[in-house]
């Protein structure tokens, strides 16, 4: 439980500074995977961290999070908050990475909830890289539920499923006169917070007006997605 206390006043000095707090590091996934096995505190809120606070892909938490998951999956373990099917859906969202392999393997399994739920994740995956060959293996081989992912794949599913864009959109211009560089986007003198992007993105303009940040914020109010406009804009990325 002292891992969510210290989560949770974190959350809340991200939430002085106005940006989310830092996704959950290997460590901390690890300690919220036996929280989640033994049952222990707020059941909702630990999925909710599991599901929503772990980055995606190849990172080092992202593989303890498939990996208990794929444990749930396959049954190897049994978790009463999350069923095997449950555990696929959350494993597809993890858009690629240490999640892809796990989804594969699900399409053989004996479990039909585990299948469906692996076969639409994988049809909305696109970053799937050589598991590609894997798909088509089983394919080649006669499952049935392969060549369901790769039918849907080669019908582009994944983009024609998206919500339409609309026909019109309504933006409120920012626009900063004269020529925007990167360092007045990516201020040189605040390099040190860089690798943590919401955090360095309250520098950006800091050296051209005053208060950019809140004036953004203020343009946003008027409800529309905020169009950045200047007379030159990217000398130097």
């Amino acid at each position: 439980m002292a891992f969510i206390e210290e989560y949770k006043a974190h959350i809340v000095e991200r939430e002085a500074l106005g940006v989310p707090p830092l996704p959950l590091s290997a460590e901390q996934t690890a300690a919220l995977v036996e929280m989640i096995k033994a049952e222990e505190g707020d059941m909702d809120q630990n999925i909710d961290l599991l599901t929503n606070r772990v980055s995606p892909g190849v990172d080092d938490a992202a593989y303890v999070k498939a990996a208990f998951l794929n444990d749930v999956a396959s049954e190897k373990i049994s978790v009463k908050a999350i069923s095997p099917a449950h555990a696929v859906k959350i494993m597809g969202m993890m858009l690629g990475g240490y999640n892809v392999k796990p989804l594969v393997d699900a399409l053989t399994s004996s479990n039909s909830e585990v299948v469906e739920a692996a076969k639409e994740a994988l049809k909305h995956t696109l970053l799937v890289y050589d598991a590609f060959n894997d798909v088509e293996e089983l394919h080649k081989a006669g499952n049935a539920h392969a060549t369901e992912v790769m039918t849907s794949w080669a019908n582009a599913e994944w983009f024609t499923h998206k919500p339409a864009l609309s026909d019109e959109i309504t933006v409120t211009v920012f626009k900063v006169p004269g020529e925007t560089n990167t360092d007045d986007l990516s201020p040189a003198s605040e390099a040190f917070t860089r690798s943590d992007i919401p955090l360095h993105a309250n520098s950006m303009l800091v050296a051209r007006m005053d208060d950019p940040i809140n004036t953004i914020k203020k343009l946003k109010e008027q409800g529309n997605p905020i169009a950045y406009v200047g007379d030159v804009v990217g000398t130097g990325s």
